[in-house]
C-alpha cells in the first residue's frame, strides 16, 4: 500500500505505475510529473500560491539562500526520527526541504519514506526537478489523505497550522515541526519598500492538545549581489502583492542588500 488513503471512501490506496486505486475501485491517475491529485473540491480558480511566487520561491532557494534553516530543519527530523520513520511535510510547496529531510537521513543511514502534501499542483511540479524518491498529493493540509495515527513526525514550514489534523495523523510518540518567520525577519528588505516597516506579527506557539518540548531560532545574514536575486526574495513573498507600484520601483533599482533572516522553530508532541 501507499501513504495515502482514498478521499472518497478512506480506504487505503495502492500505487501502480500510473495510478492510485483502491479496493472500492476508486482511481487517481499519477501526473507526468510524479504527484497525484487527491484534492476532493476541484473548483476552478487558483489553488495555493501562483505561479510568479513559486519560480521566484524555486529560483531564490536553489541559490541556497535558506540551506542554513534547511538543515536545521533537517538535523532537526534527525534527531527525533529513527530508522524507517514516515515524514509527512504539510505543506511542501515545491519541495525544497522535502527532499532535504529525504537526501539528509538517506546520507544518515535512515531510509525514510518522506510524503508531501500542498493544495498547489503547480508547486508539487517542481519536485520531480529535485528527486523522484518523495510521494506527493495534491491535497489540502487540514484535510489530509492519509491514515491515522500513521506518520512519525508532521513538518510545517511558512505553511497554515492545522493542529487537530496534524494530531490526527501523528503517532503517539511522534513530533510536529512547525517554522514560521521571527519579528525582524527580512527586516532590511521592508526599510528598503516601506517608510514605516512593521514587525512581523507574534505566532502563538500554544495548541489545543499539544504541549512545546522544544525551541530553536535560527538567524544569519545573507548577501544579495543582484538585483535578481533581491526581486526572486520579493516575489516569493507576500509582500510582493501587497505593494504599490511606486515602492516597487526602489527595489527595481537595488543592485545589493544585506538582510537579515531569522526563523523560530518549535518542536510539539501530543499531550
Amino acid at each position: 500500500m501507499s501513504s495515502f488513503i482514498c478521499p472518497v471512501c478512506r480506504t487505503g490506496l495502492l500505487k501502480t505505475e500510473k495510478t492510485y486505486v483502491c479496493e472500492n475501485g476508486h482511481s487517481f491517475d499519477i501526473a507526468k510529473k510524479g504527484y497525484v491529485n487527491l484534492l476532493m473540491s476541484q473548483a476552478g480558480g487558483q489553488h495555493g500560491d501562483d505561479k510568479t511566487m513559486i519560480v521566484a520561491r524555486a529560483d531564490f532557494l536553489n541559490r541556497g539562500f535558506y540551506d542554513i534553516l534547511s538543515r536545521r530543519i533537517c538535523e532537526c527530523v534527525d534527531e527525533h526520527c529513527g530508522h524507517g520513520a514516515r515524514i509527512l511535510d504539510a505543506g511542501c510547496g515545491e519541495c525544497k526541504y522535502t527532499a532535504d529531510i529525504y537526501e539528509y537521513l538517506t546520507r544518515e543511514g535512515k531510509m525514510a519514506e518522506v510524503i508531501g502534501i500542498d493544495i498547489s499542483k503547480e508547486a508539487l511540479g517542481y519536485a520531480k526537478r529535485r528527486t523522484n524518491k518523495l510521494q506527493l498529493a495534491v491535497a489540502s493540509t487540514a484535510d489530509m489523505p492519509v491514515e491515522s495515527k500513521s506518520v512519525d513526525a508532521v513538518v510545517n514550514i511558512f505553511a497554515p497550522f492545522s493542529a487537530g489534523e496534524f494530531s490526527r495523523v501523528l503517532r503517539d510518540d511522534g513530533i510536529i515541526i512547525r517554522v514560521y518567520p521571527l519579528a525582524r525577519h527580512l527586516w532590511e528588505l521592508k526599510e528598503l519598500i516601506y517608510d514605516v516597516p512593521y514587525e512581523n506579527p507574534e505566532t502563538d506557539m500554544e495548541e489545543q492538545g499539544l504541549c512545546v518540548v522544544a525551541r530553536y531560532e535560527v538567524k544569519y545574514k545573507m548577501d544579495f549581489e543582484t538585483n535578481e536575486d533581491i526581486m526572486s526574495l520579493f516575489k516569493m513573498t507576500p509582500y510582493f502583492y501587497r505593494t504599490g507600484d511606486e515602492d516597487k520601483k526602489k527595489l527595481e533599482r537595488a543592485s545589493n542588500l544585506t538582510c537579515r533572516a531569522e526563523f523560530g522553530i518549535v518542536v510539539y508532541k501530543k499531550k
